[in-house]
């Protein structure tokens, strides 16, 4: 073999030992499989070790807060819920005890727990509000024609279960929650999604609080 040739094919060879690292470097690393049972452990006991306290206090029992203020965790969609633990860690979310307890949990301990949550079961919320339920349906349903509000149907679902990985369950959620993100989205004190911040907005106080009733009823 020639020496041109020779000097040819090692540089062949060093160009592509180069790309295929290249291409290993870039190849994103792939997120360990979520272990709900993990999950259930950090959800119901914490890690002292890490003096991270135990979910079920502020949550309820497999997710089902009994504390309006407190959101319902039990069954909503792993993959939103695992979003939000990771948005609480950025100005786009924040809340002084999730924004600090998100940044304690390591990124496996978001995915573990979102994971337990999202196979619990819900139990059933209701509507308190006779008088405004009608009104929170109409909206639900059709949305708000006058001011371009958008029916919450058409990405919540019509029974309030969400859209996986897209948009979450509402379903039975208590309604002093929901009014509460409501007005975080249009006060701007909650920016991680550009469609609720614009169609809360539009949307009056009692509006807000007729629709948040008649979720809560949904199941």
């Amino acid at each position: 073999m020639n020496r041109a040739l020779s000097s040819l094919l090692k540089s062949l060879l060093v160009a592509t030992l180069a790309v295929s690292s290249l291409a290993t470097a870039a190849a994103p690393a792939v997120p360990a499989k979520a272990d709900a049972a993990k999950g259930a452990t950090l959800y119901d006991s914490g890690d002292s070790a890490r003096g991270l306290p135990a979910c079920v206090s502020c949550h309820g029992a497999a997710g089902n807060s009994t504390i309006g203020a407190n959101p319902k965790l039990s069954a909503q969609i792993e993959a939103y819920t695992y979003k939000q633990l990771v948005d609480f860690t950025t100005p786009n979310r924040q809340n002084p005890i999730m924004s600090a307890y998100s940044k304690m949990l390591s990124d496996d301990d978001k995915r573990n727990v979102a994971a337990y949550l999202g196979n619990q079961t819900a139990k059933q919320g209701a509507a308190k509000n006779k008088d405004s339920v009608e009104l929170g349906k109409k909206i639900y349903r059709g949305g708000i024609a006058g001011t371009g509000v958008a029916a919450c149907a058409s990405c919540h679902g019509a029974n309030g279960n969400g859209i996986p990985a897209q948009f979450p369950r509402l379903a039975g959620q208590h309604q002093e929650y929901t009014v509460a993100q409501l007005v975080a989205f249009k006060s701007g004190t909650r920016k991680n999604s550009v469609q609720m911040t614009t169609l809360s907005k539009r949307m009056s106080d009692d509006e807000m609080k007729a629709v948040a009733d008649y979720i809560a009823g949904l199941k």
